[in-house]
């Protein structure tokens, strides 16, 4: 009985554990990860697990000066009728949420014939946006699961574009 109530309060402490942006690296341990006791005496270290580096935000003038150097690859996961009503972001590729995983395993020539646009590497900085920033944020980690390292998340998303380009 006791082995069982040890082995259910390590997933509890996990779970009760917030995930805190620029946490350690999952399955890496560090000096400031905390360390508790259980019941039976042994020494759990808690790791908090982030998908993305801490900096994987960006805000509209970071976006604006990524798009001027052509130093990002935008990708807009809103659906197309989204972008036909509401407008989107020059120079972003439209590659609906539902279809990411998919497009970022094809082959260079069917991205291209698909979104019309050249297919980003891996290395490539690539920035993910949506409406409000939530559908980007899941893009964000499909494309981490798929080995792309330089990825961000326009965090205001369409709402906050659309807001600054009105305050021009």
């Amino acid at each position: 009985m006791a082995l069982r109530r040890c082995a259910a309060l390590a997933p509890r402490l996990l779970r009760n554990s917030p995930a805190l942006p620029g946490a350690p690296v999952p399955g890496r341990t560090s000096a400031s990860s905390p360390v508790v006791t259980n019941r039976c005496g042994e020494e759990l270290q808690l790791r908090r697990f982030s998908a993305a580096p801490s900096s994987a935000g960006v805000n509209y003038e970071q976006l604006k000066r990524l798009l001027a150097g052509r130093k990002a690859v935008v990708i807009d996961v809103r659906e197309p009728s989204e972008l036909m009503e509401y407008g989107h972001i020059p120079g972003s590729i439209n590659v609906p949420l539902g279809q990411v995983n998919t497009a970022l395993q094809l082959a260079q020539e069917e991205f291209h014939e698909k979104y019309g646009a050249v297919m980003p590497q891996q290395t490539d900085n690539i920035v993910f946006t949506c409406r409000s920033g939530v559908r980007s944020l899941k893009a964000l980690d499909t494309a981490v699961s798929l080995g792309y390292k330089d990825v961000q998340n326009y965090l205001g998303g369409w709402l906050d574009w659309e807001k600054n380009e009105q305050q021009k």
